[in-house]
């Protein structure tokens, strides 16, 4: 039993200090990626937030141009 606890943890050494600096950029990459995903699935919501606000602005033009007033929060006198 003390044979194979002992190769066990030696194969669980060599296998932490196998990687190599190809394994190494490969997970920074992977990082890198999942970052970026994030950044820009988030501003893509933002985008189609904005996007959403115009399209319910574009419904006032027609009442713009019949000479309607604005409508929203009244003007301060």
């Amino acid at each position: 039993m003390w044979k194979l606890t002992k190769q066990y943890w030696i194969d669980v050494w060599n296998l932490l200090w196998s990687k190599t600096n190809i394994d190494e950029k490969a997970i920074a990459t992977v990082k890198e990626i999942k970052k970026r995903y994030k950044l820009t699935a988030k501003e893509l919501q933002d985008v189609a937030k904005a996007i959403k606000e115009v399209g319910d602005q574009i419904g006032d033009i027609p009442d713009a141009i019949k000479g309607k007033a604005r409508a929203g929060r009244k003007t301060k006198k």
